[in-house]
């Protein structure tokens, strides 16, 4: 529809003008840049195609490597925990959820595969304590809390993806060669139905 391609048009032209202004600031261009990290989801459609779409074009006019970034590692990055189930509400009364334990450089590592179900469908790990963190806690909070009794030590609903906890993920895909080209860089909705 024309409104949301409109709305699309509006998100990337501000992202695009922060970008211009953090470089600016930083007296750098983007073809100084190594690498361009983007949130690569799961989570919101449209939020993941602008995401995708603007470090597209600036890694392809830069000819810089991407490294998609998980939306549910960034969140356990963030969590300062040793074992963390990151929770992202998928809609359609389901989870996106991920089991992420920290390795000994510091970096959350995906314990399996991150996955989109019911939340009674989730697969409670039959070790160790867990932090519970991402909006899915906050819709399901009881659910999952019930679902990993004694296995839960608490959780953090309020709490999104940030850049921040993003930067060490990318460097470790940068280190590791976990990079694409730019037209090679897409998002991960982990379901063919999208919705918004």
């Amino acid at each position: 529809n024309d409104m949301a391609t409109i709305r699309l048009r509006q998100h990337a032209a501000l992202i695009l003008t922060m970008v211009d202004e953090l470089l600016s600031e930083a007296g750098l261009k983007p073809s100084q840049l190594d690498i361009l990290a983007f949130g690569r989801g799961p989570g919101n459609f449209t939020g993941l195609r602008i995401a995708c779409g603007v470090a597209q074009g600036i890694a392809f006019g830069a000819d810089i490597p991407v490294a998609p970034i998980s939306s549910l590692a960034t969140l356990a990055q963030a969590a300062h925990s040793k074992n963390v189930l990151a929770v992202i509400d998928a809609r359609m009364a389901e989870i996106y959820y991920g089991l992420y334990i920290i390795d000994n450089q510091g970096i959350m590592r995906c314990d399996g595969q991150e996955i989109v179900c019911a939340p009674d469908n989730i697969t409670v790990p039959n070790a160790g304590q867990w932090f519970g963190v991402g909006s899915g806690w906050a819709t399901y909070g009881e659910q999952l809390s019930r679902l990993f009794g004694e296995r839960l030590q608490n959780y953090q609903a309020d709490k999104y993806p940030q850049a921040r906890a993003m930067m060490p993920l990318a460097l470790t895909a940068f280190k590791e060669g976990q990079i694409v080209s730019a037209e090679n860089a897409l998002p991960v909705y982990l379901r063919n139905k999208v919705v918004n």
